[in-house]
């Protein structure tokens, strides 16, 4: 008998053997943490809103785990489903911009780089925007902007708080000009909403950038974001070269923003749903005393 053998034969019965192993981290039953490297259990994984419980790395999440992570169970309702967005400028760089449309669609189940709709959150009903940074890395097109802004005004008319996870690149080059004026539409649409007394309340996660950070994603009246994401407008070295300074390592990250006041709170994802809600209940019209 070999020692492979005699090693064999002294397995427990029912201990799963090397193959097996390697089968359940093929068939995803397990995930390895693409910052420290442990082997996370799945379940676990995601029960834990997809943080790392050994580092607390935020691994990136997408529009449906955003919906059950944050809104109560059959509380969802979607709004303005049916936008997509168009060419009308009939750009093309390596390929025309209604192929990448089209092929980025098919790939992500998406219509556009947001999704927006009403749910609640421990009972209390809000207007939720979130990105997506798969679809072209969450740029702001023609039907971000629409999307948002029918989304607030929809939160103004029925007197609900707004809150938009912020994922973006920043302003979909393919679109030129139309993209950018998606800035100044849902700022406006925003300030109606404050004007109506009303709560916002942006979420950066990793990135948030460019003309998305330029505009609604500072507009919040509380600011949070989860812990080391990258927020800026800029890059590090076109800001070095315009303002021909050196710039400190790490000052796009979320903890250096709150140090300097730009960030009201950085939330790990776990609580994230909870801390909305708190706000939301603290900032509700309460009812008058007799």
């Amino acid at each position: 008998m070999s020692l492979f053998d005699w090693f064999d034969n002294r397995r427990k019965p029912g201990s799963p053997n090397r193959e097996s192993r390697e089968r359940e981290i093929a068939d995803g039953l397990w995930t390895k943490c693409p910052a420290c490297g442990v082997m996370i259990y799945t379940k676990d994984l995601r029960a834990n809103a997809k943080v790392c419980p050994e580092c607390n790395h935020h691994i990136p999440v997408y529009t449906q785990e955003r919906i059950q992570q944050l809104i109560d169970l059959d509380t969802w309702l979607p709004i303005n489903q049916t936008l997509r967005p168009t060419d009308p400028l009939g750009f093309r760089d390596r390929k025309p911009y209604r192929d990448r449309l089209r092929e980025i669609q098919e790939k992500t189940g998406l219509a556009d780089a947001v999704q927006t709709g009403v749910g609640e959150m421990e009972g209390l009903a809000a207007a939720l925007g979130i990105m997506d940074f798969r679809f072209m890395g969450g740029s702001m097109g023609s039907v971000v902007g629409e999307k948002l802004t029918r989304l607030i005004e929809h939160a103004t008319q029925n007197q609900l708080p707004v809150i938009i996870i912020c994922a973006s690149g920043g302003a979909r080059m393919q679109e030129g000009m139309l993209s950018l004026m998606q800035m100044a539409k849902i700022s406006g649409a925003l300030e109606q909403h404050r004007q109506s007394h009303l709560l916002y309340i942006p979420v950066l996660t990793h990135p948030t950038t460019g003309g998305v950070t330029a505009s609604f994603a500072m507009l919040g009246d509380i600011i949070l974001a989860e812990p080391k994401c990258t927020i800026g407008f800029a890059g590090k070295r076109v800001i070095e070269q315009t303002l021909r300074e050196k710039l400190p390592d790490g000052f796009q990250s979320a903890e250096y923003l709150l140090s300097h006041g730009f960030v009201d709170a950085i939330v790990s994802r776990p609580q994230l749903k909870a801390t909305l809600a708190q706000l939301i209940r603290l900032h509700s019209p309460q009812p008058t005393a007799p």
